[in-house]
């Protein structure tokens, strides 16, 4: 039984087949198995051709689920996404029509094409893994991953997502253009036989995964430090960053803290332990912060982006004592 494996085993086996298929792209096929085991969502901002598609719907056949795309565009309605009630006229009723949101991995594509109304349609069934059609209320299948892609390179005719609902992607990944050596084997692969994913889990068995991930154990000592890096973005006066403040017009919310922590358990969680690093948290802090800051307009005109702030900052921040393994309890006979 593939349950029987390591946990460990199981991730690299499922990574393995990941990358039989797509090449280059190694952080943001990790990134994605940091997202199911946490049960987040991520927002991947890269040009077009990188594979974004292809690396959800491969993911999609090695745990053996439902995977769906919607190509958003400015003429796009709510009930396109969530279904809707159409009216049966031979048997004088409404039936309920579900949309594609109701799958295990739903890709949305350029997110930033479709107008506010249809993102918040999204970012609600994102929250809160329903959708209220009518007076009946309709749960999305578990597991349930939304990866969203932005297009950097446009911004005619686009709407973008609003710092509040960015806030609600646990995850926002930069993908750039592969190396020259990867982008060789690229195009051997797409121009001969294409390489498929062999299943690795069934979603019955990457559900106990996230149950798993999410007993891995956190040292107060580093849910301190995670609170620390938060408060830094918010008061960087306060943690030596003075000149970082007129860079920050907004810091990052609690929900960040929150995602910091579960996104380094899962990932100490693919890599084998039952217990986080302090390298865990400094591993995710790009990718679950970088969204979450507004900057301010004297950074955008000096050219100082988010990532630049987080890394002066991480620079600046101490790195706690490595917590020792979890000591059982010990209890009377």
């Amino acid at each position: 039984m593939i349950m029987e494996e390591p946990k460990s085993t199981v991730m690299e086996r499922l990574l393995f087949e990941m990358k039989k298929v797509i090449v280059g792209q190694d952080h943001l096929l990790e990134r994605i198995v940091v997202a199911l085991l946490a049960r987040g969502h991520l927002l991947v901002e890269g040009v077009p051709g990188l594979a974004k598609t292809l690396a959800v719907k491969t993911v999609a056949e090695a745990i053996q689920g439902d995977f769906k795309r919607i190509q958003f565009t400015p003429d796009l309605v709510p009930a396109d996404l969530v279904g809707t009630r159409i009216y049966n006229q031979k048997a004088g009723e409404f039936t309920t029509s579900l949309g594609p949101v109701f799958t295990n991995l739903l890709l949305a594509d350029e997110i930033n094409r479709a107008p506010a109304k249809v993102q918040s349609a999204l970012l609600e069934v994102m929250q809160e893994r329903q959708v209220s059609i009518g007076r009946e209320t309709h749960h999305v299948p578990e597991p349930f991953l939304v990866m969203a892609t932005q297009n950097p390179i446009e911004t005619e005719g686009t709407y973008p997502l609003p710092e509040a609902q960015v806030d609600r992607f646990m995850l926002k990944v930069l993908i750039g253009y592969p190396t020259e050596v990867d982008e060789f084997i690229v195009v051997q692969r797409m121009t001969g036989a294409r390489p498929s994913a062999a299943p690795v889990l069934t979603v019955e068995q990457l559900a106990g995964l996230q149950r798993e991930a999410e007993a891995v154990y956190v040292d107060p000592a580093l849910m301190e430090y995670v609170v620390r890096i938060v408060s830094a973005t918010r008061r960087p006066k306060e943690y030596g960053l003075g000149e970082l403040g007129r860079y920050l017009t907004y810091g990052a919310s609690p929900r960040a803290s929150i995602n910091l922590v579960l996104t380094a358990r899962a990932l100490a969680f693919m890599r084998g332990r039952e217990y986080v690093l302090s390298q865990d948290v400094r591993d995710m802090v790009m990718d679950v912060l970088r969204h979450r800051l507004v900057l301010s307009y004297e950074a955008l005109s000096d050219g100082v982006t988010a990532d630049a702030i987080l890394g002066r900052l991480m620079e600046k921040i101490p790195n706690p004592p490595e917590p020792m393994r979890p000591t059982p309890v010990k209890t009377r006979a």
